[in-house]
């Protein structure tokens, strides 16, 4: 089985019929009447030929504001999207990867500052390339300091994702996701073949390091990280939708990833190219980008985060491990403006007037490749998940949406 470019492999789901929440408007401080600007905003992309459909959920003061579906889940088919389409999230994954180990850490099985090696002995020794554009035949030197677990959780480690130019980035890319892996481990081990691309804690660098924590969370927690996922998130949160495959059952819920062709047309990829990867017998429980989801089902993480780590009567982290999780842990080196951070998994907003956006300080997101995006906000009791599966990756809908949405609020 062959990874392509920007596509996760996928592992683990147990998938069952999912039921929308009830959309209630009345006195959560949204505007139904500003909210349609962003309905129109959806469905204008749409009809000129952009976007081939979305999902959008709003939720506020833990209820849903807004949940809507626009467009189609597959241009070729015509088959209209629905609220309850199931997404390729890609690099959505990271967050709940994230969560998922600083629930081990609040059982005590590391300090944030441990080294890696003390877990995986595999990264003693570490080396660096001195230079990147030579690749593995690139001089190196020794990493000046072990590599954390910390630098881990806020891509500081040094090591790569694959998706840059230069010829490292692309050895890496043909290392994890180009040869065939049975396991994250497998996929982690030849990533370790590859020099780090600079000394830990000295750069931010976008990098398959989540994939070492879903290792390590199956270490500490003595099952695979399939399982601590459904048994301690997915299955208590509800969110049945979500895992690392799609039962044959419900493959009709998936929604098609499309681009643009030759002729600047939006065409659904075809099976088997990218984004065609396989829906189920996936073996790999990646911490990068394994899992499928559903807006409504990421947007009940959301909610779990944004109350502070509780639903429902039932806590999945401490307040204070999520206000550690979410304050910018990295200085400058995400954004040398200032307005941005980034924190556990997560980019934070650090200041208001710089970002010349409208969200709050502190608010916290991440995205996905094909166009999946979340925002959380404590301040405004507020989550905003949309979802939309286009390659390339573009951060233009996760702006749009961070505009409209708060021009909404009218409280």
């Amino acid at each position: 089985m062959r990874v392509h470019r920007f596509f996760q492999i996928a592992i683990f789901f147990l998938l069952f019929s999912c039921q929308s929440p009830q959309v209630q408007k009345q006195g959560l401080g949204v505007s139904s009447e500003r909210l349609e600007r962003y309905e129109t905003f959806l469905q204008k992309e749409i009809d000129e030929g952009r976007l081939p459909g979305a999902v959008s959920v709003i939720a506020r003061r833990n209820q849903i504001a807004h949940q809507a579906a626009f467009g189609k889940r597959n241009l070729e088919s015509g088959e209209n999207m629905a609220v309850d389409d199931i997404f390729y999230i890609q690099s959505m994954t990271k967050p709940i990867i994230t969560v998922a180990l600083m629930m081990l850490y609040e059982e005590g099985h590391f300090f944030l500052n441990d080294p890696v090696s003390k877990y995986l002995p595999q990264f003693q020794k570490r080396m660096v390339a001195l230079d990147r554009n030579a690749g593995l035949d690139s001089p190196l030197e020794p990493a000046n300091k072990e590599i954390t677990i910390a630098h881990l959780l806020t891509h500081t480690a040094g090591l790569s994702h694959g998706l840059g130019s230069d010829r490292l980035d692309r050895q890496y890319f043909e290392a994890m996701y180009d040869e065939e892996h049975e396991t994250v481990d497998d996929r982690v081990t030849r990533m370790l073949d590859l020099p780090l691309v600079g000394h830990p804690g000295e750069q931010w660098y976008y990098s398959a390091a989540t994939d070492v924590l879903s290792i390590l969370i199956a270490q500490f927690s003595n099952i695979s990280t399939e399982e601590f996922l459904q048994n301690r998130l997915f299955a208590p949160l509800g969110m049945t939708s979500t895992g690392y495959n799609v039962p044959e059952s419900q493959h009709h819920r998936v929604v098609k990833v499309h681009k643009v062709d030759s002729l600047g047309v939006l065409v659904k990829i075809d099976e088997g190219s990218l984004g065609g990867s396989q829906l189920t017998g996936n073996t790999i429980h990646s911490g990068v980008n394994g899992l499928f989801s559903t807006a409504g089902n990421y947007a009940t993480f959301c909610r779990m985060l944004v109350n502070g780590g509780k639903l429902d009567g039932r806590r999945y982290l401490s307040r204070k491990t999520v206000e550690l999780m979410t304050v910018n842990h990295v200085g400058e080196l995400f954004s040398s403006s200032g307005a941005f951070g980034f924190g556990l998994g997560f980019d934070v907003v650090t200041d208001l007037a710089n970002s010349k956006a409208l969200p709050t300080e502190g608010s916290y997101s991440w995205g996905g490749a094909y166009g999946t995006y979340f925002i959380i906000d404590p301040r405004e009791e507020l989550v905003v998940v949309l979802m939309t599966q286009v390659d390339p990756f573009s951060s233009f809908y996760h702006q749009k949406m961070r505009q409209f949405v708060y021009q909404a609020i009218d409280d």
